[in-house]
């Protein structure tokens, strides 16, 4: 089965990006190397492809109750003109995948949800909304664009002649570009200011050729991407998230507020794992899937992702770790070739990210 390809991906091969398989798409993993993006998304601002993302629409009366039933966001501190990040459960807690929803009105909403579990989460959703719930699948016309880096805000006033000052975390703004609708959301996967930025699928070359013409942006793909977000700490759904633990498990309790009766609240705390940031002193990196002990031998877990860190300038890694074992400071990892001494450490990794800055 080929790639899908997004709206971005010939001008991607035309501009000399590194290109792979990820989700199912055909999408860019660098432009002129992870380090170089990584670091000019820490101190400027960077624009990654991310329209392999899905996006659903969600409206009429009924929503706002049946959609607190369906996922664990609390939907009823959410207002208007704000979103919030949360999970779509199975029935025993588990997680089905790690998504945003944002609140237009009383009973409607968009949910952002992971490419390779888009066609999943959309079945589970509709099996849970009554039919009078109109649920829409709008990815295939939507585009998003991840602007990210300390300079996001002054680059975004330029482009769109706006004042975007004020606009607090995880919020958003509707407003237009190029004759067509924009929205503009104070979110990211970077842990550095920025906005994700939706638009028609048929704008987005123009809107990012737009932000690339300010010289302070450069093109980041998605190794630079995942880079970002491991010294951020967060989590990559396949990896820190999956429908074998809980959002407790993987640090996330404290986001399970909804009073709503949602599928799988009885086993969202449980805990039986626990997600542990480890730091690894030198280059050699552990990877996924990569064995956990404890000094003495003791089997403890696995490496879920594991990078040299950029910005550290030490390797960083997040693993599952049985409960009995969460609390020790002391591992060992078994790499392919050696074996690396790992100390148990806390997130975010990188504590210098502008993503909650006030504008």
């Amino acid at each position: 089965m080929s790639e899908l390809h997004t709206p971005l991906t010939q001008w991607h091969q035309a501009h000399g990006a590194k290109m792979a398989p990820f989700a199912g798409w055909l999408m860019p993993i660098q432009y002129e190397g992870i380090l170089a993006e990584h670091k000019h998304t820490r101190e400027h601002v960077s624009l990654f492809d991310i329209c392999h993302m899905g996006e659903f629409r969600i409206q009429n009366p009924g929503a706002d109750e049946a959609l607190a039933r369906a996922v664990s966001h609390n939907l009823a501190t959410l207002a208007p003109g704000r979103c919030r990040y949360g999970f779509l459960l199975n029935a025993a807690g588990g997680v089905l995948d790690d998504c945003i929803i944002y609140r237009f009105g009383p009973d409607d909403f968009m949910i952002v949800v992971n490419a390779a579990c888009a066609a999943n989460d959309f079945a589970a959703l509709r099996e849970r909304l009554p039919e009078s719930v109109s649920l829409r699948d709008i990815s295939d016309a939507t585009a998003k664009i991840d602007l990210q880096g300390p300079e996001s805000v002054a680059v975004l006033e330029d482009a769109l002649g706006e004042n975007f000052h004020g606009l607090p975390y995880f919020a958003f703004r509707k407003t237009t570009f190029n004759g067509a609708p924009l929205l503009a959301s104070r979110t990211g996967y970077t842990g550095e200011l920025g906005f994700e930025l939706y638009c028609p699928a048929n704008k987005a070359e123009t809107l990012w050729e737009t932000l690339l013409a300010d010289s302070r942006v450069k093109p980041a793909g998605l190794g630079a991407r995942d880079t970002l977000r491991l010294e951020a700490g967060l989590p990559l759904y396949g990896h820190e998230l999956d429908e074998k633990h809980s959002p407790a498990e993987a640090g996330m309790g404290r986001m399970l507020t909804s009073g709503a009766d949602y599928v799988g609240k009885a086993g969202a705390l449980a805990e039986r794992e626990n997600l542990v940031p480890l730091r690894i002193e030198g280059r050699r990196a552990a990877r996924n899937g990569d064995a956990v002990v404890l000094p003495n031998g003791t089997e403890a877990g696995v490496v879920t992702s594991g990078s040299f860190a950029p910005s550290l300038e030490c390797v960083i890694a997040l693993a599952w770790v049985k409960a009995a074992h969460a609390g020790e400071e002391n591992f060992i990892v078994r790499a392919a070739r050696s074996d690396l001494p790992a100390r148990r450490t806390t997130v975010p990794f990188y504590k210098n990210g502008t993503a909650r800055n006030k504008l």
